[in-house]
């Protein structure tokens, strides 16, 4: 089993990045692929879940080992697969995201793609009063212009998410009167907005 991986990032994609790693490319499917924009051609490192499958082996990525954390609490879920956990960890608020199974905010967690009310309700069935020691330190949670190609990789990312082009192109209208830096600001605003709805 992996722990993580560091190479250097020479691709991003809406959903995955590879990183090189002694002329070996791994893919590593991303909630948010494009927080590594400005890391391009360097080192970085990513910490790493694989799930084997009967037709396939992945690899999972996240920034923190809180947030690889997170992630494997969310798969214990039933109904709960990795690309819906990884949609769900896409969302920068995981401070938002524990509240609400702590609160059994059913609401807010059907905003996911891919999680419905029997799916949100088993969210906080078995996992309220689980994340505390995650809640403890809240900042481990979190991630240390106009640009029209920004924007739409911050929607192909959405859509890799999961999320209906309905909603893509609601949310799109919205970050359209945005000025903002890159994909990832994009990325960022639009989940943001998808939360609200």
């Amino acid at each position: 089993m992996y722990e993580y991986i560091t190479g250097r990032l020479t691709f991003i994609s809406p959903s995955y990045v590879v990183l090189d790693v002694n002329g070996i490319g791994y893919q590593i499917a991303l909630g948010n692929p494009y927080r590594y924009s400005s890391k391009m051609e360097q080192s970085v490192t990513i910490y790493v879940q694989q799930i084997i499958r009967e037709d396939a082996h992945l690899l999972y990525g996240f920034e923190t080992l809180a947030e690889k954390e997170l992630f494997l609490r969310l798969l214990s879920v039933s109904g709960i697969g990795p690309k819906s956990g990884l949609a769900i960890m896409a969302n920068d608020d995981h401070q938002g995201l524990i509240q609400a199974i702590e609160a059994g905010d059913v609401t807010y967690l059907t905003k996911f793609p891919g999680v419905g009310k029997k799916t949100a309700q088993q969210m906080v069935l078995d996992l309220k009063g689980k994340l505390t020691e995650l809640v403890e330190d809240p900042m481990s949670l979190f991630y240390e212009g106009n640009d029209d190609t920004a924007l739409a990789e911050a929607m192909e990312a959405l859509q890799a998410l999961g999320y209906s082009p309905k909603e893509i192109k609601k949310v799109e209208k919205a970050l359209e009167k945005e000025t903002l830096q890159n994909t990832d600001d994009y990325l960022r605003a639009a989940l943001k907005l998808m939360m609200k709805k």
